[in-house]
């Protein structure tokens, strides 16, 4: 055999006995699932932003930040539900790079899972406790999901996980939101084949039981731009892209047609301050069409303290270890531009 198995590992049952959810941040959770399910189904004008680092990997700054967002939060919220990004895995199949606090609590260190899955709820729960705000996170790893489960209001699946169908399968078991992006190929129907997947009951096999789900209603896309065969950025934010896509939910048997736009990753070539004019363009083009303006639920950003990216034990506080990151001031202009565009 291949594998060698090293230590078994705490269920997520037993990690969530170790770190339970405080009884303020359960019903704080429970009133914003209920405020983001309003926007995705159509009942809510408010906009979604979901903001914060490309990676979550110091729980210090990451709650510094997050608590920064919840004064903003606060002025905005009669038109924005501000969600923070507290993404705890990172993509990193090389063998070389961070791989997100999950597997590397402390970022210059070999991997710890046990200190990692400890480490991650316990900053999800340290951040929503003092801030009132619960966060998104993205499921890399389908079999990990139980262990913030009870944290997270939002949920994303990655480009390069949205045509796994144990993702799909798992996703369809949520009941948060969860935004399924374009593949790196940046195949529109991929996508939307997956939304159809997760929004449907299946039967599969999970962590090692038979289990049923009845779909998630809340599955919807996530357009964050392609790479072709040349490694090419090529964005999908501009009007005709978002058409495209509003002709696709037509034709198809969805429910709740919404999508999230990510103004970083290929749609900016990373090139993190293009995030600005990007969300610029996305507001005016809901501005000036009706269909847009129903279909484009809210955008993504990725932002941190200090502007740009560090390498690993950089040292910087607050500055991104993986992609650059808008600085706090740009961050907190486009919020409340964003604020004033909506009607």
């Amino acid at each position: 055999m291949s594998f060698e198995f090293i230590k078994k590992l705490p269920t997520p049952d037993e990690i969530r006995e170790q770190y339970p959810v405080p009884a303020k941040v359960a019903e704080a959770k429970r009133e914003r699932d209920a405020e983001i399910r309003e926007v995705l189904n159509g009942s809510s004008n408010k906009f979604l932003v979901i903001i914060g680092p490309c990676s979550a990997d110091n729980e210090d700054s990451v709650c510094d930040y997050v608590n920064r967002l919840a004064k903003v939060n606060e002025q905005v919220k009669d038109k924005l539900i501000l969600i923070p990004r507290i993404y705890t895995n990172k993509p990193r199949t090389t063998g070389e790079g961070y791989k997100g606090m999950v597997h590397q609590p402390n970022p210059e260190k070999d991997t710890d899972f046990l200190a990692g899955l400890l480490a991650i709820r316990h900053m999800h729960i340290r951040a929503a406790q003092e801030s009132g705000l619960t966060a998104a996170d993205e499921m890399l790893y389908p079999e990990n999901w139980g262990y913030l489960s009870d944290l997270l209001s939002y949920v994303a699946v990655g480009a390069r996980s949205v045509e796994d169908q144990q993702h799909r399968l798992t996703v369809s078991g949520f009941d948060v939101p969860a935004g399924m992006k374009n593949p790196t190929s940046g195949d529109f129907s991929v996508m939307m084949n997956s939304v159809y997947a997760a929004q449907h009951g299946h039967s599969f096999i999970y962590r090692g039981w038979e289990v049923n789900t009845t779909g998630n209603e809340l599955a919807h896309t996530i357009l964050r731009g392609a790479t072709n065969k040349h490694g090419n950025n090529t964005p999908n934010y501009h009007y005709e892209d978002i058409m495209r896509l509003v002709e696709m939910y037509d034709k198809m048997d969805l429910k709740n047609p919404a999508c999230v736009i990510d103004a970083n990753h290929s749609n900016s070539n990373k090139k993190f301050e293009q995030q600005i004019r990007i969300v610029k363009e996305i507001m005016h083009n809901r501005k000036i069409n009706s269909d847009i303006n129903k279909l484009v639920k809210g955008v993504m950003i990725e932002s941190y303290i200090e502007e740009g990216c560090q390498k690993v034990g950089g040292g910087v506080y607050g500055k991104s270890i993986t992609d650059p990151c808008l600085g706090w001031e740009d961050s907190e202009k486009l919020i409340y531009n964003i604020a004033d565009t909506i009607v």
